[in-house]
């Protein structure tokens, strides 16, 4: 008896990567999820910093590093003149329209309605609810970079 005749064999072939649209889903739904943690901390009273890899030269030595550094995370909510709390959704550095009247911001009365609003916004983003909103900003800003390149 063989090693191989000992494991189950199958003919298998790897699927190709997600669809753009659900890579697009995937990618928005990570960053609401940043914003949700980082919500969460501070109404707990916590720091949230997560870490990234950073890859530097070193000026000295000429040698490549990578360090671990704190990876910035710009809150998407803000307390506007009346008190209540705003919250906009940004794909990449555009702010996505939440519905067809144009409206940019949801309001929400404290932080803990920010926090619902943030897990209801990961839901609809997950339901295909904002699939128009980031196919325009991305055609929006596929244009524009044509247009600088030319």
């Amino acid at each position: 008896m063989t090693a191989l005749s000992s494991l189950k064999l199958v003919c298998s072939k790897k699927t190709l990567k997600a669809s753009p649209i659900v890579h697009k889903r995937n990618k928005l739904v990570a960053k609401i999820h940043e914003q949700l943690e980082l919500c969460e901390a501070k109404i707990n009273g916590q720091l949230y910093a997560p870490k990234k890899l950073r890859t530097y030269i070193n000026k000295q030595t000429g040698e490549r590093m990578t360090v671990e550094a704190v990876k910035r995370i710009k809150e998407w909510h803000w307390t506007a003149s009346d008190g209540l709390i705003h919250l906009s959704v940004k794909y990449g550095s555009k702010v996505l329209p939440l519905s067809n009247d144009g409206s940019n911001a949801i309001v929400c009365a404290n932080k803990e309605a920010l926090v619902q609003a943030l897990k209801t916004l990961k839901i609809a983003v997950l339901d295909g609810e904002l699939d128009l909103a980031i196919a325009e900003i991305t055609a929006y800003t596929k244009n524009n970079f044509n247009k600088s390149s030319d």
